[in-house]
């Protein structure tokens, strides 16, 4: 049986795994979800200082506090960031990485950089106006999103209600290096709806992922599938530590 460590996307914490994690320890699996600094319990503890670093910080930490071995680190969407930065530091305590509907980053990229310049503007104005110039609200990211397939209403009432505002710091910070995880880490790609139709369409910046060594999973669902799907994901992270 596996050791997962599962990390949130931004503006969840840990809860946000419970149902997966509940399936997953059913299986026989040790399932520890992580919430991150500034998130959900752990909101009063992030500010204008918390960054990139914080997080991979947050990862390794736990990691080695709890002296875990042959490690599968999930990271969910933006999570993909740090937990890049983690593997690459947890040397032989990782047997896997899986991202679920992200992928890895490289040294130096910010998430701002994943999106068009006029919404990465329209971002730090909002943190600007409403955030206290350090947060972002968690209402930004569902905004316009065309990946909220599985959230029925009272779905996303629950991550409109349990969300808190990202750390800005998080999307602006360049990634640091070193970015590779050590020699022989499985590496698992878990693709939704729209990073599917992404991977398909021949994009030669993704075309690594469709390669070895990285095994690929399509997801039928939305961006959110731990809430929106979270025991069909559960019974993917299964068969691909199987």
């Amino acid at each position: 049986m596996a050791t997962f460590v599962l990390v949130p996307g931004a503006c969840l914490g840990a809860w946000a795994w419970d149902d997966t994690v509940r399936v997953l320890r059913e299986r026989g699996h040790t399932a520890l979800p992580l919430t991150l600094t500034g998130l959900a319990e752990r909101a009063d503890q992030g500010g204008p200082d918390t960054d990139l670093d914080t997080h991979i910080a947050d990862i390794t930490g736990f990691v080695e506090r709890e002296d875990l071995r042959d490690v599968t680190l999930v990271a969910h969407s933006y999570s993909a960031a740090p937990v890049t930065g983690a593997a690459a530091r947890l040397g032989d305590r990782l047997e896997r990485v899986v991202y679920v509907d992200g992928a890895p980053f490289a040294e130096g990229m910010r998430m701002l950089d994943l999106m068009p310049p006029p919404a990465a503007d329209h971002l730090r104005e909002r943190v600007s106006a409403s955030g206290d110039g350090w947060r972002l609200p968690f209402e930004e990211l569902l905004d316009g999103s065309s990946s909220l397939d599985g959230l029925d209403e009272e779905r996303l009432d629950v991550l409109r209600a349990r969300a808190t505002p990202q750390p800005f710091g998080t999307y602006t910070q360049p990634l640091p290096g070193p970015v590779e995880p050590a020699a022989g880490v499985d590496r698992v790609l878990v693709a939704c709806h729209d990073f599917t139709a992404l991977l398909d369409a021949g994009i030669p910046m993704l075309a690594y992922l469709n390669q070895p060594p990285w095994r690929r999973f399509d997801l039928p669902t939305g961006h959110w599938p731990m809430v929106s799907a979270p025991t069909e994901l559960a019974a993917t992270l299964h068969t691909a530590v199987s």
